[in-house]
């Protein structure tokens, strides 16, 4: 005798269908397609993240980047002087810093430029 498998096939698909949900088209309706779609949606989604941290990255270096010029100072500098100072601060507190609180960047400015000066 043959096994179907219907369950299993069904509880499969079901599985595929369910997170193609809101898919346009065939997507959202045909089993193979939607599978395709999830499959690629997938496989961006992890790509993706490993990409949001480097584009998170790059903007607090522009934000510290561009506070760090109004103080007359370039970003590279200002690094350099902080770690000169032993300073540790990371990259995402310096950038919400210099949105949030200028008085204070500018104050840790000058404070790492003076330890090494």
């Amino acid at each position: 005798m043959r096994v179907k498998g219907g369950v299993k096939t069904n509880q499969r698909h079901s599985k595929f269908m369910k997170l193609a949900k809101g898919y346009r088209g065939g997507r959202g309706v045909l089993y193979r397609s939607a599978r395709e779609g999830v499959e690629r949606g997938l496989c961006f989604a992890y790509r993706d993240r490993k990409a949001r941290k480097r584009e998170m990255r790059a903007l607090w270096i522009v934000r510290i980047s561009a506070a760090a010029k109004e103080l007359g100072t370039s970003y590279s500098r200002l690094i350099d002087a902080l770690n000169k100072a032993n300073m540790i601060v990371d990259r995402k507190v310096l950038a919400d810093m210099a949105v949030v609180d200028p008085q204070g960047f500018a104050q840790l400015v000058k404070a790492a430029q003076g330890a090494t000066a």
